[in-house]
């Protein structure tokens, strides 16, 4: 049987060469170069939704939801710092650059994330005054272009992110286009205004773990041992990398799946490369388990979480937190239909504009232009994250109590099945209704 898809009109269109993919040759064929956008991978991969909860019933009892206490706090950063991070929820927001950002997006993100106790990161770039002033836990990253890294802001944090990839893009490195690099971003990144800026794909100064953790005790020593030093990789060859950054001295290891989003990089990246969230779970848990690290070096999960139902299979599976980025630009604003007429000026439509690198957002977030930054109310929009958080929290106790879990970090892979094949093997539990997990031997 020949393979086809139909349009709407009932005409054949074929599987390979659809219209999307004779547009996207052709559009290629004119410019001579690739595709450059930002959001995340659209096609449809094995992720949460492909997992479900088993309830108490008469083999487990559920906690009374009014009556019983179900926790959620979480400490990050046990193995060798002194001032781990202490957050009431499970929940992080996820490092985003000021320039991919603008300052009132920043200082919104940290405004919600001190609402609600739990942290917020920086990105590449550096920090501003507005993210430190409003964030009550702030986690500095160290990217390979060091942009805007000093030593003063790496004692002003909270602790520090060690960044060797992202979920969007493991294996190269991040891009700002000239058109968001304004005054002030070029100053802390030291670079002309209005020229695109691509960061390096690896740090400069080391070529593999026993490299890093020279790097990574030298941090410790700048910062007096107080801070706890993450290792974030983008999700490839998870279960090696994760072994190799605990090898390395890290005290919590960030894993960011191929879901996750970005401000700006080609598709190609997006779509192509990396492995989804569930199987990077999986491995990421079972190398620290081999390595009965699991636990004493905690594990933060990211790329794709959008509800509290993600938040706690993630846990679940064997995660101790979890990080959002895409999610949280939703929560303040970005994507909005209040802005309707604007995006389909720009020839798209709320829900559908990834073009984060245009730095033509009419929300006022991902954009440099003071006119449409003043659209963004960060006091407001702190308030509308905090909700946002809030709710992850409730619905993930929600699950766990009905699990009949007191705390959130009791949850564990038993409470979960898969529907599908492929995400019952990729996340390491049984397919529904029966005791088998594919690839486990039989017997």
């Amino acid at each position: 049987m020949n393979a086809s898809s139909h349009v709407p009109d009932g005409r054949p269109q074929s599987a390979l060469f659809p219209r999307s993919v004779i547009a996207e040759i052709q559009r290629a064929a004119d410019e001579g170069i690739y595709k450059i956008r930002g959001w995340g991978a659209r096609r449809p991969l094995p992720h949460f939704d492909d997992l479900l909860m088993l309830g108490a019933s008469m083999s487990r009892y559920p906690l009374e939801g009014y009556r019983e206490k179900c926790g959620t706090d979480v400490v990050l950063g046990t193995r060798y710092a002194s001032k781990p991070l202490h957050l009431d929820i499970p929940v992080t927001i996820a490092g985003m650059s000021f320039g991919s950002l603008s300052a009132s997006a920043k200082e919104a993100l940290g405004r919600g994330a001190s609402e609600t106790g739990t942290s917020t990161t920086t990105g590449d770039g550096g920090m501003t005054d507005e993210e430190r002033g409003h964030s009550r836990l702030l986690v500095y990253q160290v990217l390979p272009s060091r942009y805007g890294m000093n030593p003063r802001d790496l004692r002003r944090a909270d602790a520090i992110e060690v960044v060797l990839g992202q979920g969007a893009k493991p294996g190269g490195g991040g891009m700002l286009l000239g058109q968001k690099v304004g005054k002030r971003v070029a100053a802390m990144r030291d670079l002309p205004e209005g020229i695109d800026q691509r960061s390096a794909c690896r740090h400069p100064d080391w070529t593999g773990p026993d490299d890093l953790k020279i790097k990574i005790e030298e941090i410790r020593e700048i910062t007096n041992w107080e801070k706890p030093i993450y290792i974030k990789v983008g999700a490839s060859r998870t279960y090696y990398d994760v072994k190799l950054a605990v090898k390395a001295g890290a005290d919590v290891i960030v894993v960011d799946g191929m879901q996750g989003g970005t401000g700006a990089t080609q598709e190609v990246f997006i779509e192509h490369v990396g492995i989804p969230t569930l199987p990077a779970v999986r491995q990421a848990v079972t190398a620290l388990q081999e390595m009965d690290m699991h636990r004493e070096v905690q594990l933060i999960v990211s790329g794709g979480i959008r509800s509290g139902a993600d938040v706690a299979k993630a846990i679940a599976m064997g995660a101790d937190a979890v990080s959002i980025g895409t999610a949280a630009l939703i929560a303040i604003g970005c994507n909005s239909p209040r802005y309707e007429s604007d995006y389909q000026k720009m020839g798209t439509s709320w829900g559908y504009y990834d073009e984060y690198q245009a730095g033509q957002d009419p929300a006022g977030i991902t954009t440099q232009e003071p006119e449409l930054e003043k659209r963004l109310d960060p006091v407001r929009a702190g308030h509308q994250l905090a909700n946002y958080l809030r709710v992850l929290t409730l619905e993930a106790q929600t699950l766990a109590r009905a699990c009949g879990k007191s705390h959130l970090h009791r949850l564990e892979p038993e409470d979960l099945c898969a529907t599908t094949v492929e995400a019952a093997a990729m996340a390491g539990v049984p397919l529904a209704g029966t005791n088998w997990i594919p690839g486990s031997p039989v017997g």
